[in-house]
């Protein structure tokens, strides 16, 4: 199996990312990669410089808000990457599907929301939020908190699905060399991505579960993305 190229360059819906889906499907605009994801950059960190000037917020806040929305681009780098090379690969539909349709990556991106959202609210003593931002977060800070929050969540479950139907994919099919070489690029850069993820430790360095919970996250992709390296079978 080769490549192929989608119809006519465009990808139709149910062949993206929930992420691609949206930007794609906003009237009036036909915004490139680079902009799509420079404006994501600038609209966020123009809500945290804002936010941190305006309500007189420490600096250690607009460092922390600085590291989540440049990790959250990165993201979308990566998955933007990992989208368009996928549409190229010559393996059948279903493999398309499996990745971009079930949905199962915003699933995860939601259990992941949840479960730091019910820490936040649950957890003894200072939270790391009420750290970072000295007391009792305003009410607008929490709300442009949280969609970063989910911006995060939502780019580290794509990146567990695609680890993970990356070694459905070496288990299942076999792949011409030159689709095999661009399948090993795609792993490697969602492991890319993972590591990159490790810029938020500094962060959380106060809260034993969140470091294993990221560590976890980064080691457990890490490895299920080598296996389907390693385990990537090629045609004879």
């Amino acid at each position: 199996m080769e490549t192929r190229k989608a119809v006519d360059g465009d990808p139709t819906f149910g062949d993206t990312w929930v992420y691609e889906s949206l930007v794609g499907g906003i009237p009036g605009l036909d915004l490139s990669t680079r902009q799509a994801i420079g404006i994501q950059f600038l609209l966020f960190e123009t809500l945290v410089v804002g936010l941190t000037v305006g309500y007189g917020l420490p600096s250690a806040a607009l460092l922390a808000g600085t590291v989540a929305v440049a990790v959250a681009a990165a993201g979308s780098v990566a998955m933007l990457y990992i989208g368009a090379a996928t549409r190229e690969l010559a393996f059948p539909d279903a493999h398309r599907r499996l990745l971009f349709g079930a949905g199962v990556e915003t699933l995860f991106g939601v259990l992941g929301f949840a479960a730091a959202v019910t820490y936040l609210l649950t957890a003894t003593g200072p939270t790391p939020f009420e750290t970072l931002v000295g007391g009792r977060p305003p009410a607008l800070v929490t709300f442009v908190t949280l969609l970063i929050l989910w911006d995060l969540c939502y780019r580290i479950g794509t990146s567990w699905w695609t680890a993970l139907v990356s070694l459905w994919r070496s288990l299942r099919y076999r792949a011409a060399p030159g689709a095999a070489r661009r399948c090993r690029r795609i792993d490697a850069a969602n492991v890319g991505f993972a590591f990159l993820e490790l810029a938020l430790l500094p962060f959380v360095l106060g809260w034993p579960l969140l470091v294993w919970a990221l560590m976890g996250h980064v080691a457990a992709v890490t490895a299920v993305s080598t296996a389907a390296m390693l385990l990537l079978r090629t045609e004879s």
